[in-house]
Parts: structure tokens; C-alpha cells; sequence
């Protein structure tokens, strides 16, 4: 992947350098490495360091923590839709005898299992993963801290558990896997378990002192698919592309768009804040979009991926210190600086090849009673269904190949909408998960619930 420079404005390129200049100069880290993306390529890169004259690149390594997370996410997602196993599964059904196999698949991805956010002392991130030779090691007498399915409780060792699934049902260690169904087919070669030069060394900042203590890098051990990764900017940025777009070699576009939708229960300071989890990214709206991505942090290091996708926009930030800038809001910084300053180009408009006419007659007005709403056909041949007033109910539906379609956002995701005839073949109604929507409000001559009085509309007498 190329890093063309020129096809940002200076103006914007300048905002970004600012931007990331701040955030090491602020928050005191010995460097600082950025990139972004924009449609599908890396337009800009950027770095700031401590050390006169050495400036990362995107191709030095930096340990990158809980992004780490996504990537196992990845691997389990691959597993369901080769059939191997349901979302739905309890754990126990695949990977027996843990301890914690109530919970289900997607709620460990999503950390809704009811798992402890930590494994048992000493603490994980700093010692080596050889003290923790069993999963019992890792989770402990009491795996569980809330009632599972109830509320989003992040979890590494429920990370563990999912990198355990994965080598489980590929009969392979967790590693070898994640190099062979995703590094290499998204051409990750700079992405790896260990470090490999060159990369950066992890530090500690003293608080109140403008003093550094290195820190150390342990193996994980079972704790690898939680936060074990090395990887660049340049490599993180394919990953980013990934996400937004899918590559059906490793996942298709349709099941990466599942991930990024959210998966578990809001605890009451997350739905103040706007936040939530996927299955295996976290989410968040600010400054008016959604962001998806995540963060990392090990000691001597943070890392943050944040995606726009309806911008086509994506920020990757690595930094070696254990505590320093507030990344996730530093990379939300860099999508709006150039989501702001240069607005992303839509493609142009092109009329449909093609057309069914019984799908084209439904387009235009309907009602659900007293609301109206508006059916466009789109160009990837579904539809959407949305209120002309600009408030309420909408989604896109994707046709089912039997001339229905199925809700893919909102209040009507996973519903089905059908045009019902009458015996000549004329349309009814439309009826949408039992919703009744006619052409005219309440109109006489469809099957609306509950009949329509015979006297008709009038004003008060």
C-alpha cells in the first residue's frame, strides 16, 4: 500500500500533522506514528518522535493490545459461516469443561458472557504467560461476575476462551491460524505475535517527571488472542480497508457489516457517552457519525483504529507508552479533519440496468395509518422504507430472491416487508412484519387491522 501524500489538500495535511503534534507533545509519549485512509488507500502519514532525526515509519512495529481482539473475532466469525458453529452456541457445545460454557458465542465476542474483566493476579499484561498454563489459570475460581447475557462487561480472558474455540475447532494453535486464514490472504506481512525489527521499545513515563523506565514485553501465552499483536500503521491499514469493505477471502461484506453492528447491552454510562460493542469492535457516535474500530494498550504501549464508514474514512495511531494521549479521541480527530476539509465525492448517479415492474409500482407513498412514508428502489437492487416527515421508523431491505425483503438496520433489521395482492394481481397492501401499509391513509379497500369505519373522514360537527 502507497502513501501519496499529494492527494490530500496541504491545508488538511498540515491539520493532521497538528493534530498528531499536539498529542505527543501533550501527552508526553517518546513517539508517535499515524496514518489514514480514504478510499481504500492510505493518504496520508504521519510521525513525531523524542529522538532528533528518527521519525517511525509505516512499516515499524508497535504492540497494538486489544485490536488484537478483532482479529480473533475474524477467525470465530470465519468458523460460523463455514458452518462449523453457531453464534448461538453455548460455549460448552464446542469447548467443554471450562467452567464458563453458559455463555454463548456471540456473547463473548460482544463481552456479555458475564466473564471478569481480568485474569486472577499477578496481573497478565506483565508477566509472562507461562504462569497461566491452563484456561482454569486464566479464569480463575469464579469466572463469572454478572449473570451472562445481562450487560456488556469487557472481558480478556473471554478472549482467551475464543482464541481456545478457534484452535479447538481448527485442530491448529490460535497463531498459526490467524497467519494463515487472514495475515497472509490481507497481506499482513508486518503483523505478528512477536516483535520483529524494526520496532519500537515500550516505555513508562514517570507522572510528574519528564523521565522514562522501559517496560517489559511478555508472551501472553493463552492470553495471546486478547492482546498479544505487533503490528504498523501500513499493516493496520489494510485491516482498516478490511473492515469497511470485507475481502471474501477472509470474510465477505455482508458479515463484516455484522460486526460493526452493535451486539451487547449498553451499560447506563455507555449510552450517555454514545458507546457500544459489536462482535469484536467497539463503537461510538461523535461529532455526528458513527465510529467503528478499537483500541489497545499494553505496558509500553497504545494503539487506536477508527473507521467512518459512511465517510469511507479511517485513522490509525500507535504509540509506545504506557500512558499518554487519548488515542480514540485523537484518531475520531483525524477521520473528521478529513471527513470536514474534503468531503468525501460521491459516485455518480447511473439509472438501474434493469427493473421489475412489479417492484417498480410499489415505489412512491404508503401509510401506516396516519404516517407517511416514502419506498425507493435502490441500486443494489433491495429497497428502503423511510418517513416523509424526516423522523421515525427507517431502514434499507435487501430482496429475498422471492419477492420479499428483509430489514437490514433500525427497528425493522431481520423483518420481512411483502407486497400482498389481491386475486387480479393489484397490490393490497404492503405488509411489513404484520404492519399494514396502504396507499391511502386508512384506505377502505385493504385489510387494515381492525377495520375502517364505514362513515369515513369528517370534520367535528
Amino acid at each position: 500500500m502507497t502513501t501519496p501524500q499529494e492527494e490530500l489538500l496541504p491545508s488538511t495535511r498540515r491539520a493532521l500533522s497538528h493534530r498528531i503534534a499536539v498529542a505527543q507533545a501533550e501527552g508526553r509519549t517518546p513517539s508517535l506514528v499515524a496514518a489514514v485512509v480514504r478510499d481504500g488507500r492510505v493518504v496520508w502519514h504521519g510521525a513525531r518522535t523524542s529522538v532528533d532525526g528518527h521519525g517511525p515509519d509505516e512499516n515499524v512495529q508497535y504492540r497494538i493490545g486489544s485490536i488484537t481482539k478483532t482479529f480473533t473475532a475474524v477467525l470465530v466469525l470465519r468458523l460460523r459461516d463455514e458452518g462449523l458453529l453457531d453464534l448461538g452456541d453455548p460455549l460448552e457445545k464446542h469447548l467443554p469443561g471450562t467452567g464458563a460454557g453458559e455463555a454463548t458465542i456471540a456473547e463473548l465476542l460482544a463481552h456479555s458472557g458475564g466473564l471478569a474483566a481480568e485474569s486472577p493476579a499477578p496481573w497478565w499484561e506483565r508477566t509472562p504467560g507461562s504462569l497461566r498454563p491452563e484456561l482454569a489459570d486464566v479464569l480463575g475460581k469464579q469466572p463469572l461476575r454478572h449473570p451472562v447475557g445481562r450487560r456488556h462487561h469487557y472481558s480478556n480472558p473471554g478472549y482467551t476462551l475464543l482464541g481456545s474455540l478457534v484452535e479447538k475447532v481448527r485442530g491448529a494453535a490460535w497463531e498459526e491460524v490467524l497467519r494463515r486464514e487472514v495475515l497472509e490472504p490481507l497481506g499482513l506481512d508486518r503483523t505478528s505475535t512477536r516483535p520483529s525489527a524494526p520496532h519500537a521499545g515500550g516505555w513508562a513515563v514517570h507522572p510528574w517527571a519528564d523521565v522514562m523506565l522501559p517496560e517489559p514485553a511478555e508472551d501472553l501465552g493463552l492470553m495471546a488472542p486478547a492482546g498479544q499483536l505487533w503490528s504498523t500503521t501500513g499493516d493496520l491499514a489494510r485491516f482498516a480497508v478490511f473492515l469497511a469493505r470485507g475481502d471474501d477471502r477472509v470474510l465477505d461484506a455482508e458479515t463484516v457489516r455484522e460486526m460493526r453492528e452493535p451486539a451487547a447491552p449498553a451499560e447506563a454510562a455507555d449510552v450517555v457517552d454514545g458507546a457500544a460493542y459489536g462482535l469484536g469492535l467497539q463503537l461510538q457516535h461523535r461529532d455526528g457519525r458513527l465510529l467503528v474500530g478499537h483500541s489497545g494498550s499494553l505496558p509500553g504501549f497504545l494503539a487506536n483504529l477508527t473507521l467512518a464508514v459512511d465517510d469511507d474514512v479511517a485513522a490509525v495511531l500507535l504509540t509506545n507508552c504506557t500512558s499518554g494521549p487519548l488515542l480514540a479521541g485523537v484518531g475520531a480527530d483525524l477521520v473528521r479533519i478529513v471527513a470536514e476539509a474534503e468531503p468525501r465525492i460521491p459516485e455518480p448517479w447511473r439509472p438501474l440496468r434493469e427493473v421489475d415492474s412489479s417492484v417498480l409500482e410499489l415505489a412512491g407513498q404508503w401509510y401506516w395509518g396516519t404516517h407517511a412514508f416514502a419506498l425507493r428502489l435502490t441500486s443494489d437492487g433491495g429497497v428502503s422504507l423511510e418517513p416523509l416527515s424526516g423522523q421515525g421508523r427507517r431502514s434499507r431491505f435487501r430482496a429475498n430472491g422471492d419477492g420479499g425483503w428483509t430489514g437490514l438496520e433500525g427497528y425493522y433489521a431481520g423483518e420481512l416487508l411483502r407486497a400482498v395482492r389481491r386475486p387480479d394481481g393489484t397490490v393490497s397492501h404492503l405488509d411489513l412484519g404484520s404492519f399494514v401499509f396502504t396507499r391511502q391513509p386508512y384506505d377502505e379497500g385493504a385489510s387494515v387491522p381492525g377495520g375502517v369505519d364505514p362513515e369515513g373522514w369528517r370534520g367535528i360537527g
